[in-house]
């Protein structure tokens, strides 16, 4: 064999070297196992679904192929929005999702995905590793039997599209918008009706005029699906997602009855493969952002009076649920202690760099 086996790559190799030896060693420590993976997306969104196809091509590859993963793309064998509980009754093994789905079951699953004027990527991934916050998922996810590894990240993600302008809060009063978690109950603060619609009957609901607004990712997704071709005014940010982390829940009995190296392979690879997410994004976002403006897309931020209302709205919905729910209250109050100590930190460093050469650049091309 030209390529170590998984075995020995894991530190493991077999004694003597002897096929003999080596032969019941591989087959007692690493054996062969079939899982299934569903994804809340498809292949109509790449940067999301490619994620998952590494993830699976990774254990695979490294295993030797003898751990295998077959993936199922969103409403193939569960719906879009069915992942949580199809892993949790174990009708898959994994799968792949964004955890603010899941708001109707409990806000606080809304802190592994995003939250109003919450952390942006870096940040998010620095609670997650470094501040606690995993640690409190996991405690979270524990009760529906869901072992929960962060996946990639988008960034910050756009305000979406809107079929009218937004000058003042007074024009979000009335509008049926797609969004999902935690910001739909701060919008309805402000007026908004919302509507959680899975990624493939978004286009379809905003061309009927079911929709008046809708809110995905960014350039990227939001080009792929259309939405400036029945929406043309594009608004930024995106407050509700400083960042969107994704997720892979994996089953916790199938996780417990996998093999040491295995449990190590999930955690290495899908932190792997969702590395790429973010750079996928951010490397491509620029361009499909240029293209939706020269086709017709009109670019606006939201006036501050919207950003104020939306953040003061934020608040009052974080305190009811604080008051309601002991879970949600420990996570969060983790979660902004750790928001508020990093962010004036990246307002010196990053956001005083970022907006220096912002300018600069522009000047230059004048």
């Amino acid at each position: 064999m030209q390529r170590r086996s998984f075995l020995k790559k894991a530190g493991l190799g077999a004694v003597a070297g002897t096929a003999a030896v080596a032969a019941p060693v591989v087959a007692q420590t690493n054996p062969k196992i079939n899982w299934k993976m569903t994804s809340t997306f498809g292949p109509s969104l790449p940067p999301l679904y490619s994620t998952s196809q590494r993830f699976c091509k990774m254990v695979e590859e490294i295993s030797e192929g003898n751990f295998s993963i077959r993936l199922y793309p969103g409403g193939e064998i569960v719906p879009g929005f069915g992942v949580m509980d199809a892993v949790s009754n174990r009708t898959v093994e994994c799968g792949q999702t964004a955890s603010y789905y899941y708001y109707g079951k409990d806000p606080a699953f809304c802190f592994d995905t995003a939250v109003p004027f919450g952390l942006n990527a870096r940040q998010m991934d620095a609670w997650v590793y470094q501040g606690g916050g995993l640690a409190l998922l996991r405690e979270l996810f524990a009760t529906r039997k869901i072992i929960n590894f962060p996946f990639g990240n988008t960034g910050t993600q756009m305000g979406g599209w809107y079929r009218k302008e937004i000058k003042s809060v007074e024009d979000l009063k009335g509008l049926k918008m797609r969004t999902a978690g935690f910001a739909g109950e701060v919008l309805s603060r402000l007026g908004v009706v919302p509507q959680q619609i899975p990624p493939g009957d978004i286009y379809p609901s905003l061309e009927k005029g079911t929709l008046d607004a809708v809110e995905f990712v960014g350039p990227v997704d939001d080009e792929k699906l259309g939405f400036q071709k029945v929406a043309k005014y594009y608004y930024y940010p995106g407050w509700w997602e400083g960042s969107a982390q994704l997720s892979l829940y994996v089953n916790d009995e199938a996780y417990n009855s996998l093999p040491k190296q295995y449990q190590t392979l999930i955690e290495t690879a899908s932190r792997a493969a969702g590395s790429g997410l973010i750079a996928d994004y951010d490397a491509h976002n620029p361009a499909a952002l240029r293209r939706l403006i020269a086709n017709g897309a009109v670019l606006k931020a939201f006036p501050r009076d919207v950003m104020d209302a939306s953040f003061n709205a934020s608040n009052q919905v974080y305190k009811e649920f604080c008051d309601a729910n002991p879970m949600f209250k420990k996570i969060f109050d983790n979660y902004m202690a750790f928001r508020d100590g990093i962010v004036p930190w990246f307002r010196v460093a990053e956001g005083s760099y970022d907006n220096y050469l912002g300018i600069a650049l522009a000047n230059q091309k004048k």
